[in-house]
């Protein structure tokens, strides 16, 4: 059997998932960040779901996504309702989960093409 290393183009994507850090592509991330298919916002400010609320909405908004994944560390825990809503009054579906099923999803669907904007909450350094 014939093995080679396959790498998707045309997007970022995630490679590996830890307990402490994110990779993408050969960048591994330590803080929280925001990824979509054409850019990566760094240091996002959220250390965990509870204090997220819907003043948090517009960073990812700006991002302008047709879907929002959420990692949400190493285990999944909910945001308040009011940021669950934000995006839910756009018409912008929300997705919460672990960060390594929020890495799969969100890898592929960026690789379908699809506008999805991932959020990774990392625990504070």
């Amino acid at each position: 059997m014939d093995l080679s290393l396959e790498r998707p183009e045309g997007f970022l994507y995630v490679r590996r998932v830890s307990a402490h850090g994110v990779t993408v592509i050969d960048r591994e991330l330590t803080r929280s960040f925001l990824l979509a298919p054409d850019r990566a916002v760094e240091n996002w400010p959220i250390t965990a779901a509870d204090v997220l609320d819907a003043g948090h909405v517009d960073a990812l908004l700006a991002l302008q996504p047709e879907l929002v994944v959420l990692g949400t560390g190493e285990r999944q825990a909910f945001p308040a309702a009011a940021f669950m809503a934000g995006f839910l009054r756009k018409g912008i579906g929300v997705e919460v989960m672990d960060n390594a099923a929020a890495a799969r999803t969100y890898n592929l669907l960026a690789g379908e093409g699809r506008r999805v904007v991932a959020g990774f909450i990392l625990p504070a350094a």
